[in-house]
């Protein structure tokens, strides 16, 4: 800035540049006006001013379709709030319904860790795989472009007006007054094999004072083709096929390499698609749990009040029983209760269960809160954060056994791992950069043909007939009487081949280094299996547990009511009764809901889980017009001629296509099923062994589920303790 305020330029210096600074300025930019006020100082010493005016921060003058587009999911009631006295109005929802809508609102795939605003370029879209593909620097389509015909044309006009510096030019003439015109068209090929074949025509006139020209303006017209084949580097289908027109080791950008970049794209986006689902059904439990949690703090709030209320009916009689530290005691369980029901319907914000927390497909967590879980699930399902209604879910969790075949599982796993596909993908992106590094290791060895016709004339071209010799040069063409050919080989060889050998040690450490990733990628999957697998067994079984735990301190409350109403069990017993009550039937229903996601999660790491919630993924229909084109051009397409079996017969880049709606059948296990169980065993009616190995053992009276009624802020579940099912018997001593 200091060497621009001491150097002063040129008054026509300054109007020149003021002159182009008046004819840029108004096709600058398309800034609006409303987005580019700008008012000047009053004073260059008026230092606030410019301070103020270049802090400002400004707002991108954003399309107003795009903002239309951004308002209907902002279009919310406000959120359901503790404070808020009106009921609750339900909307049932399974969680097939869950599945599907949050899949029809996903045009961002929805997470649960905020990656759209903390990083949104990582943000997985179901435009991804389509950007990959038509890039146009790594695409598919680019890719095919190096190989497609390109037509140059040029046209240059030249004024020559010089002295010579030679006394016997033009005989005497030492000022050389000469016009001249070059055209030129060409139409330029690369063939898959590398070769580049060209069809030129050029159109040279020359019009100059030399007194010993033929004529004093003359043209020539000259049509050649020309042909390069690379015999050695560079040549070839497979490597033209991996590099494309690159000739530098190291960089390679073609049909192939696009095509392996696109399917690793492809995996990435059925990673993405899987979180969702998996996110979605974890935020379905997430609030089922939410409501059967509110339903048991509910129930252990009412008995506890009334415990109070007779309790305080014998304090105000002044009986016995009634003592001013018992109804304390009983009042402060109701308000214990009560503060566990608030933050049982609203929740706090604190992470619910999602993939990557613990295990892969999440680990339950239980956070409970109706009002909390269910904006979780709004998000995930692409709603409004509320519409006057609560979902509510209305499909129970399974919670009949399923066993799964270890091996026929982690085999599975280790083929249709979406994450072990795009490694495998990327690996074989490898293997063909190093075999086309290799290529780089010969010599270059090309071989050039070219053949011209020329014409020569005083004119370009002349309608009439009966012309002379050298009349117009078109003319002279199409004699054939001036015929040029050329044929040579052209050889280049760099000593040492230093770049070529450092191109393939690096081709050969990034193939080691992905196939050292697949094998460890390979172990760390099957112990997801393995980890999967032992918790849908801990989970039944806990299940199990928690049941009988239930019964159990249901059977106990009813004994110590009973015996505090004959006055033989004191307070205290009555209100540990009643917490233990709450207490288990909480864990019960988080023991169920740990059961359906521990199956979930086996889906999810063995790469089933979209066949399993009858997801598919599949791409978008082209144009009713394209498929006509298509069908058009192979009609009229000839058969091709075998020219050599590398031409006809490409290597192999990818395995046939996996049926996504064909669910995996494996082989039936033996019947019975040899694990320890609790239940006794399946009736000789009962199904047979579902798919995925897995074999659903009947559900015994202790695990029947619990139908989900209505609950709301002030309407208590109505459980009768007389009618629950009967203990199991219990387990013989040293079985598992």
């Amino acid at each position: 800035m200091k060497f621009l305020r001491n150097s002063r330029p040129k008054a026509n210096t300054l109007r020149a540049l003021l002159a182009v600074a008046v004819v840029v300025a108004p096709a600058a930019g398309c800034r609006s006006g409303a987005s580019s006020k700008f008012k000047a100082c009053s004073s260059v010493v008026d230092q606030d001013c410019y301070t103020q005016a270049a802090s400002e921060i400004e707002y991108p003058a954003v399309s107003l379709c795009t903002l239309e587009a951004c308002n209907d999911p902002l279009v919310s009631a406000a959120p359901h709030m503790l404070s808020d006295p009106t009921p609750a109005d339900y909307r049932e929802l399974v969680l097939e319904d869950a599945v599907r809508i949050g899949l029809q609102h996903s045009a961002v795939l929805h997470d649960l860790g905020g990656t759209v605003l903390r990083a949104p370029d990582a943000t997985r879209t179901r435009w991804d795989p389509s950007i990959r593909e038509t890039d146009p620097a790594t695409g598919i389509e680019a890719a095919l472009s190096a190989f497609d015909a390109e037509f140059t044309t040029s046209v240059f006009n030249e004024k020559n007006d010089r002295a010579i510096n030679n006394q016997f030019f033009g005989g005497g003439t030492r000022i050389l007054l000469q016009d001249t015109s070059v055209t030129q068209m060409q139409l330029r090929k690369r063939g898959v094999t590398g070769t580049e074949m060209t069809l030129r025509n050029l159109i040279e006139f020359d019009s100059n004072n030399a007194p010993g020209n033929f004529f004093q303006s003359a043209w020539t017209t000259k049509v050649e083709g020309e042909v390069r084949h690379p015999f050695l580097q560079g040549g070839g289908v497979q490597y033209n096929r991996i590099a494309g027109p690159s000739t530098t080791p190291g960089v390679y950008n073609g049909v192939l390499i696009a095509r392996a970049n696109t399917d690793v794209q492809l995996a990435e986006f059925e990673i993405a698609v899987r979180n969702l689902v998996s996110n979605l059904e974890n935020a379905y439990w997430d609030l089922y749990f939410a409501y059967r949690d509110l339903d048991a703090k509910i129930a252990a709030r009412d008995a506890s009040l009334e415990t109070w209320r007779r309790v305080q009916a014998l304090y105000q009689a002044g009986r016995r029983g009634g003592e001013a530290e018992k109804e304390a005691q009983a009042r402060e369980q109701y308000y214990r209760f009560q503060e566990e029901v608030q933050n049982a319907l609203s929740g706090k914000l604190v992470d619910g269960t999602r993939t990557g927390n613990g295990s892969q497909g999440g680990t339950f967590r239980a956070t409970g809160g109706v009002y909390a879980a269910e904006r979780q699930l709004r998000r995930l399902m692409g709603l409004p954060t509320s519409d006057g209604q609560l979902l509510r879910p209305s499909t129970e969790p399974v919670v009949s056994q399923v066993v799964f075949d270890w091996e026929h599982v982690a085999s599975e796993a280790v083929e249709r791992r979406a994450e072990l596909r795009r490694q495998r993908w990327r690996i074989r992106r490898r293997e063909l950069e190093y075999v086309a590094s290799k290529n780089h290791l010969l010599p270059r060895l090309d071989a050039v043909g070219r053949y011209r016709f020329r014409g020569f004339g005083d004119d370009f071209a002349h309608s009439g007939g009966n012309n002379g010799r050298f009349d117009n040069s078109l003319e002279d063409l199409t004699t054939g009487d001036f015929q040029e050919w050329q044929v040579g080989v052209e050889l280049s060889v760099p000593i040492g081949f230093r770049q070529a050998h450092a191109g393939v040690r690096n081709a050969e450490l990034h193939l080691a280094r992905e196939r050292a990733i697949l094998c460890d990628q390979q172990s760390e999957v099957v112990h997801e299996v393995a980890g999967a697998v032992a918790e849908v067994d801990r989970a039944y079984l806990v299940s199990q547990t928690s049941y009988n735990r239930l019964i159990a301190s249901r059977e106990q409350l009813d004994a110590v009511s009973a015996a505090f109403e004959s006055d033989k069990a004191p307070l205290d017993l009555l209100l540990e009764a009643q917490r233990k009550v709450a207490e288990a039937e909480s864990r019960f229903f988080r023991s169920t809901v740990e059961h359906a996601l521990a199956v979930k999660n086996v889906h999810f790491v063995k790469g089933t889980l979209l066949e399993y919630d009858g997801v598919a993924l599949a791409e978008g229909p082209w144009p009713s017009k394209a498929y006509h084109d298509a069908a058009d051009l192979e009609s009229r397409r000839a058969r091709p001629r075998k020219l050599s079996y590398i031409a006809d017969r490409p290597e192999k880049v990818a395995q046939a296509p996996f049926d996504q709606i064909r669910a995996s059948r494996p082989t039936p296990l033996p019947s019975p099923v040899d694990v320890p169980t609790l239940v006794p065993a399946p009736p000789a009616n009962w199904p047979a062994p579902l798919s995925d190995g897995a074999r659903a053992l009947p559900p015994t009276d202790i695990l029947r589920p619990v139908e989900l009624k209505p609950v709301g802020y002030s309407e208590p579940l109505k459980r009768d303790p007389a009618s629950a099912p009967k203990l199991l018997a219990p387990l013989a001593t040293g079985s598992r």
